[in-house]
C-alpha cells in the first residue's frame, strides 16, 4: 500500500534516520559495537571491559594464571551532525518522498564519518602485510594476511575485509577467472566479491592513506641500550640529524620475533611494532612511543616476543620514507569498538531521539523555525566514540 501524505512528525523522521544510518555504513557494521543507555557529555569516557587471555601449562600440578580483567576506557569525543533547511511544505511529503531527498544522503554523510575515523585506527595496527605502492590484486595477497592471522591466534570465524576502491577492484578483476561460474558471475557484474580466503571482503571509500615519515635518509636507526619488559617506547640512534617518525609507522627490530599467543612459541617471523606519536631526532638520538608494548617471558600469557631486543639491534621500516600508502585492513570485529550513547533532547524542542541497541547506534533529530529566512532547520546527531581494543586481531594490507 503507498504511503498517504501526513504532516511528518520527528519520531517518523528519527526512524527512518536511524535505519538509514545503519544501511549505511561499512566498515562500522563489522567492528564491536556497545550502546550505553546513559547520557553523557562529549569527552566522558566509557570503560569497556575486555576477554581475558589464558595460557595452557604442561603439568599435572595446577598453575594458576595471574587472570588481570583487562578493561580499556573509551572517550565520547564525537558528536557529528548534518543540518539542512527545507519548507514546511517539505513536511507533508510521504517519508519515503522525504527520506530520499533529504534522511538518506544526510545519514550517509554521517555513516561516512564514523566508518573514515574508524579506518583512521590502522594508526593502532603493526601487523602488515602487502607491498607497499603494489595494490593488493591476488588470491596470495588475502592468503598472506590469513596467514598473518592465524599466526597471531586471531579467531577464525567472522574475519573481515576492508578495501579501498582501487584494491577492491583489482582484487575483483584478479579473481574473476578463478572460481566457479557462479561466484565468478557476481564478481563481473556486480564487483561483488563476498567471502573469499575466510575473509568477507567489503569495499570502503572511506580507507585512509598513511604517509610515512621521514625515517631513510641518511638514517642507519639501532637500538640503544637495554629495553626491558613492559617497555611502551624504545631508545634508538644512528639518525642523520633531520629524520622523523610518524604515528602509523611500521617496523621490526632485527632478532625480535613473533610468538605463538596460545604456545608462545616463536613463529620465525619479525615482530612489528607501530609508532604511537610523532617524533623527530636529536642529533642522532630518538626515543620512539610504540605499540604493542614489548612484553617477555616463557610463563606470561601476554608474551608476545621471542627476546628482547640487543642493545645495537637494527630498526627496518616498512615503506619509502615521505610516501602515502592505503591502509586495506584485515580484522576479527574485536579489534575496534565503536560506542555510542543517545543525546540529551533540548527543552521544549521539535525533535525525537531513536536507538536501536542491537545495532548499537543512537540519533537524534531536532528542528528549529528560521524567522529571518522563513525556513525550517533540522539536524541530526550521534555521540560516537572508537578505540582499537585488541590490535593483534588486526592486519593492515598496504596498497
Amino acid at each position: 500500500m503507498a504511503s498517504t501524505n501526513v504532516l511528518l512528525n520527528p519520531t517518523i523522521i528519527a526512524k527512518e534516520a536511524l535505519m538509514q544510518l545503519v544501511n549505511s555504513l561499512a566498515m562500522s557494521r563489522h567492528v564491536y559495537k556497545a550502546y550505553k543507555n546513559e547520557f553523557v557529555k562529549v569527552g566522558s569516557t566509557i570503560t569497556v571491559r575486555k576477554p581475558n587471555k589464558f595460557r595452557a601449562t604442561k603439568a599435572q600440578a595446577r598453575s594458576n594464571t595471574n587472570v588481570a580483567e583487562p578493561s580499556t576506557s573509551i572517550t565520547m569525543s564525537t558528536q557529528a551532525h548534518v543540518s539542512w533547511a527545507f519548507s514546511s511544505v517539505d513536511l507533508t511529503k510521504t517519508i519515503e518522498e522525504y527520506s530520499k531527498r533529504y534522511i538518506t544522503p544526510a545519514a550517509a554523510a554521517l555513516a561516512n564519518q564514523v566508518d573514515y575515523d574508524l579506518c583512521g585506527r590502522y594508526v593502532d595496527v603493526a601487523p602488515s602485510v602487502g607491498t607497499p605502492g603494489t595494490v593488493p590484486a591476488t588470491f596470495a595477497v588475502l592468503g598472506d594476511g590469513q596467514v598473518k592471522m592465524d599466526d597471531m591466534g586471531v579467531p577464525s570465524d567472522t574475519r573481515v575485509g576492508i578495501l579501498n576502491p582501487a584494491a577492491n577492484w583489482a582484487l575483483a578483476d584478479g579473481l574473476k577467472g578463478t572460481f566457479a561460474q557462479q561466484v565468478a558471475k557476481a564478481i563481473i557484474t556486480k564487483g561483488y566479491l563476498g567471502v573469499i580466503a575466510n575473509l568477507a571482503l567489503y569495499m570502503d571509500q572511506n580507507v585512509v592513506r598513511h604517509t610515512c615519515g621521514h625515517f631513510t635518509s641518511g638514517a642507519t636507526p639501532l637500538m640503544n641500550g637495554a629495553t626491558l619488559t613492559g617497555a611502551a617506547s624504545i631508545v634508538t640512534n644512528g639518525w642523520s640529524g633531520s629524520n622523523t617518525v610518524k604515528a602509523g609507522d611500521v617496523f621490526t627490530i632485527a632478532g625480535v620475533y613473533s610468538v605463538n599467543p596460545m604456545s608462545g612459541a616463536s613463529t620465525g617471523v619479525l615482530k612489528e611494532f607501530v609508532v604511537t606519536a610523532d617524533n623527530a631526532d636529536t642529533v642522532a638520538d630518538m626515543t620512539i612511543a610504540i605499540a604493542p608494548t614489548i612484553v617477555y617471558g616463557a610463563t606470561n600469557p601476554y608474551s608476545n616476543v621471542s627476546a628482547l631486543p640487543l642493545t645495537t639491534a637494527a630498526l627496518t621500516f616498512k615503506g619509502t620514507e615521505d610516501t602515502a600508502y592505503p591502509q586495506n585492513l584485515l580484522f576479527h570485529p574485536n579489534s575496534f569498538a565503536l560506542v555510542t550513547v543517545p543525546i540529551e533532547m533540548p527543552a521544549n524542542v521539535w525533535g525525537a531521539r531513536e536507538s536501536d541497541p542491537d545495532a548499537g547506534l543512537s540519533i537524534r533529530v531536532v528542528k528549529q523555525y528560521d524567522i529571518d529566512a522563513d525556513e525550517e532547520i533540522v539536524r541530526l546527531d550521534i555521540l560516537y566514540g572508537i578505540k582499537t581494543l585488541y590490535d593483534d586481531l588486526a592486519v593492515r594490507l598496504w596498497g
